[in-house]
């Protein structure tokens, strides 16, 4: 690996980190990169499960191909291959990468052992060519804490969290979607331009009134003010005037809101003008429900859209539940089981709940699809419903929010406070990478819903466990 002897950084990948972003190979611009044997060997495990990662194994399998294909020899690849992006440019200069063999690591005297660890294996090449290379920086890059501790303990000096996608330094600053002024809004307005449009009243006040504020973000006192960021300019904005009591006076299929925080989620999830709405918030916030009973309310009694489809990755708690027999939608119920649960909730007080539950999910054509069903397809005039959204990557929810057709609505719910994902954490889910990246879109809204509304239990166990 003599042709690595470079004055640039010296980079080594986990799996963890390809897996999180497949294309990661381009992010470290002109520094190298080197891919132990042993990342490779977990790829290809991985590429072939069911599970919601194999695709971004797939992917980065590719990725890796698409560069080292370039090579003549062994030696080559062993030594450094010139990285390049996949159309041509000429401005961009980008390092090498390289496959290092390291099985026969740990047998050598200052190494970790074997022991069928492959993150031994892993950290054991870091340190190799970290001896090789005393004068250069050599730095191990993994999204595992553990192995992050372990490499330091083994006397690696450089060893890092993969960040690129990493919008927010604290989850204490993603936004809520919403800001409360103390007091009277209007005794902070010097100079107001108010006009009737469309049968909404619109305020045009000062940029410096709300220097911060994005679009659709909900503006509200404690007066009975609220309003909604219709626009945002450089010296000005536009307020949509929604007086608080309106807002919480609203219902969906019979369920009403319970504070502001839900009635903002309520009148972003019915605005047919919003294509992205995120709602993010604790367990038994009513993240599911107020979802479900607009998505019914605009599908049944609106006829906005044709149908709705249900989804959300699969990463299991605790143990697999193995091989599950029938169609896509039978086998996606166990999955599923909240919407069940949350209609069950709205049509309790019928007398007959379950006929009346399979005639909402045939009048509504409600469809339970898994991810891999989302990948690949154009869908049009829907409202796709993506349940526990914290556990996606943020290549994951790209793919599935470039599948948004004509006419299509898409509702992303997740609590970043229960991530199962062994490659995620909550500044570096998906959900909180598109909350920031979304934040100065006009068709998205984002709420953070706070309040516990499902039982007095759950509310203690959210906020003392």
């Amino acid at each position: 690996m003599k042709s690595l002897q470079r004055s640039t950084k010296l980079y080594i990948l986990d799996t963890n980190v390809l897996l999180h972003d497949p294309n990661c190979l381009i992010e470290f611009k002109e520094q190298d990169i080197v891919i132990p044997m042993t990342v490779l060997e977990e790829l290809d495990s991985i590429k072939d499960r069911k599970k919601n990662v194999a695709q971004e194994a797939r992917i980065a399998i590719r990725a890796i191909d698409r560069i080292l294909s370039q090579a003549a020899s062994p030696e080559e690849i062993s030594g450094g291959v010139q990285i390049t992006l996949p159309t041509p440019d000429p401005d961009t200069v980008l390092g090498k990468l390289s496959i290092f063999p390291d099985h026969e690591l740990s047998m050598r005297k200052g190494f970790l052992p074997d022991h069928n660890n492959n993150d031994n294996h892993i950290i054991n090449s870091a340190l190799h060519l970290q001896s090789l290379y005393p004068d250069r920086q050599v730095t191990l890059v993994t999204k595992d804490i553990n192995m992050r501790l372990k490499a330091l303990g083994a006397g690696l000096k450089r060893v890092e969290d993969y960040r690129t996608d990493q919008l927010i330094s604290d989850l204490d600053l993603l936004t809520p979607g919403y800001h409360k002024i103390d007091g009277n809004f209007w005794d902070q307005v010097s100079e107001v331009k108010t006009e009737q449009e469309r049968g909404h009243t619109f305020h045009h006040l000062a940029r410096d009134i709300l220097p911060d504020t994005y679009l659709n973000e909900y503006i509200f006192d404690d007066e009975g003010f609220a309003a909604r960021v219709e626009e945002v300019g450089e010296e000005s904005i536009t307020l949509l005037d929604i007086n608080q009591q309106f807002l919480l006076d609203q219902q969906c299929w019979g369920i009403k809101p319970l504070d502001l925080p839900q009635s903002f989620a309520m009148d972003a999830l019915t605005d047919p003008n919003i294509d992205l709405c995120i709602i993010n918030g604790a367990a038994g916030s009513g993240k599911t429900l107020l979802a479900l009973a607009a998505c019914l309310e605009q599908v049944i009694e609106h006829k906005r859209y044709n149908k709705i489809i249900v989804t959300r990755s699969t990463p299991p708690v605790a143990e697999d539940i193995g091989f599950l027999p029938g169609t896509e939608e039978e086998k996606m119920t166990p999955w599923l089981s909240a919407i069940q649960d949350n209609l069950e909730a709205m049509h309790e007080g019928d007398e007959q709940p379950h006929s009346s539950i399979k005639y909402t999910i045939e009048k509504a054509n409600i469809q339970f699809k898994s991810l891999n069903f989302i990948r690949g397809r154009s869908i049009q005039e829907a409202l796709v419903l993506i349940d526990e959204a914290q556990n996606l990557t943020p290549s994951q929810l790209k793919t599935i929010l470039t599948r948004c057709g004509k006419g299509t609505k898409m509702i992303c719910l997740g609590n970043l406070a229960q991530i199962d994902s062994n490659y995620l954490t909550p500044l570096t889910s998906g959900l909180t990478y598109i909350v920031e990246r979304f934040k100065d879109y006009e068709g998205c809204s984002t709420i953070h819903l706070q309040s516990v509304v499902r039982s007095a239990l759950a509310e203690f166990a959210e906020s003392n466990l």
